[in-house]
């Protein structure tokens, strides 16, 4: 690399896995069970973009966490997430 490139951590718009992912997995929440939890037009589409890592703006980062805290409460579970125990960027 020379001195004047900047540093890519990501190639494109693909960031990798996200944290969501695994939490999903871990917590056995499905695609369809975050969307029906979601109380905003969010669809399987863009749950499926999250988990793999596609970028998404920030508007759809904050749907899929209230969704997905809205999910941990119909689990019984008590648990507050921040959009960095979902995602490893920032929306744009």
């Amino acid at each position: 690399m020379q001195e004047n490139e900047p540093e890519q951590e990501h190639v494109g718009l693909e960031h990798g896995a996200q944290p969501l992912d695994a939490l999903m997995i871990e917590l056995g929440i499905e695609n369809h069970f975050l969307v029906c939890s979601s109380t905003d037009q969010l669809t399987h589409k863009v749950v499926s973009k999250a988990r793999r890592g596609r970028e998404l703006t920030h508007r759809a980062q904050r749907k899929i966490h209230a969704a997905m805290e809205r999910a941990l409460r119909q689990k019984g579970i008590e648990r507050k997430l921040s959009l960095s125990d979902l995602f490893n960027y920032r929306g744009r």
